[in-house]
């Protein structure tokens, strides 16, 4: 998963829930332009820090697990 996957996902997060960009940074402590640039993947200097705070702010969490030699359904989808 890329930048611009996750940030796709923020986006669809933070519409289910009609919450606002603004609303979101301001609660986390950033710019709705930081924001705006990581839902549009075009935030390469926006850390992981930021990123946790605005899924547990959203309801969620990232975790890493180890990768699988079978495809998941999201590559399946795609193809």
């Amino acid at each position: 998963m890329d930048f611009l996957e996750i940030g796709r996902q923020i986006t669809s997060l933070r519409q289910q829930q009609k919450l606002s960009q603004q609303r979101v940074a301001e609660h986390v402590g950033i710019s709705r332009s930081t924001l705006n640039a990581l839902e549009t993947g075009r935030a390469g200097d926006v850390g992981l820090r930021k990123v946790l705070k605005i899924l547990d702010y959203l309801g969620y969490e990232m975790s890493v697990k180890e990768k699988s030699s079978f495809p998941t359904f999201e590559e399946l989808s795609r193809e």
